[in-house]
């Protein structure tokens, strides 16, 4: 984190249908910024069902036809241990739900080739094109973290962001880009961007909705610090917490 700021922003929502209309116009400006600024957007895609309704917004008009899909390069902050056409795969949701209906170049979409049976290998492989795409350095070597434009991140009811889960070892990753940890809790492998990478990225972005959230969110916003416990703590770079007011009926800072 050494030379990056840290800023934290917090709106809140009448409901989820507001988060979103809010979300899609920050994805358009952070991606007309981006391209003004450096010719592409790099854009960490989330699953889950709040991120659903955001691509599906993007999809439509008026952002369909603003976007500059033609210089959007889009990633995913983590995935199941599964194929693309599964129901549970991250990149099937927004495939789906965005990238069938946008011109979107089909070199630009750079998903976790999950389907590969062993979770770590899949892990290696997205590090290895992650690193080929922002001409890293070898991990040993100099500045070695990608420069996301945009992660757009969720916040599970335990806490949990990615799959950075509560007593995983995956929170504690300092050196490589991308992870294969067990989660325990689901009985499965999950390939997962580390720490690191969400703090530098120029912005991460949580979309918070639902009364089901609400205490997982005082806690990592409000509670001690913990972050095995609240993983979502661990990202510490330039945060925007946007939220509906269900998921913020328990914050002190948003009564």
């Amino acid at each position: 984190m050494a030379g990056l700021s840290e800023v934290r922003v917090f709106a809140v929502f009448a409901d989820a249908a507001e988060l979103t209309s809010a979300a899609a116009e920050e994805v358009a400006q952070r991606a007309e910024e981006a391209v003004r600024e450096r010719g592409l957007f790099a854009w960490v895609l989330s699953g889950g069902s709040t991120p659903r309704d955001l691509y599906r917004m993007l999809a439509s008009p008026p952002y369909r036809d603003r976007l500059p899909w033609s210089v959007i390069h889009v990633f995913w902050g983590d995935e199941r241990h599964v194929p693309p056409d599964h129901p549970d795969s991250n990149f099937r949701m927004a495939r789906e739900a965005m990238l069938d209906a946008v011109p979107l170049p089909a070199e630009n979409v750079h998903r976790i080739r999950a389907e590969e049976p062993d979770a770590a290998v899949a892990a290696a492989a997205y590090e290895t094109e992650l690193r080929a795409f922002f001409h890293l350095a070898p991990a040993d070597a100099g500045d070695k973290w990608p420069r996301f434009d945009l992660v757009l991140l969720g916040l599970g009811k335990d806490a949990h962001t990615a799959s950075l889960f509560p007593g995983g070892e995956a929170v504690h990753e300092s050196e490589r880009l991308v992870v294969a940890p067990w989660v325990e809790a689901q009985h499965t492998f999950r390939i997962t961007l580390t720490p690191p990478v969400l703090n530098h990225a120029r912005l991460a972005a949580f979309l918070v909705s639902g009364e089901d959230k609400a205490e997982p969110l005082r806690a990592v916003l409000e509670g001690p610090r913990d972050p095995d416990r609240y993983p979502a703590q661990i990202v510490e770079g330039n945060r925007l917490w946007l939220v509906d007011r269900a998921a913020a009926r328990l914050l002190a800072t948003a009564a």
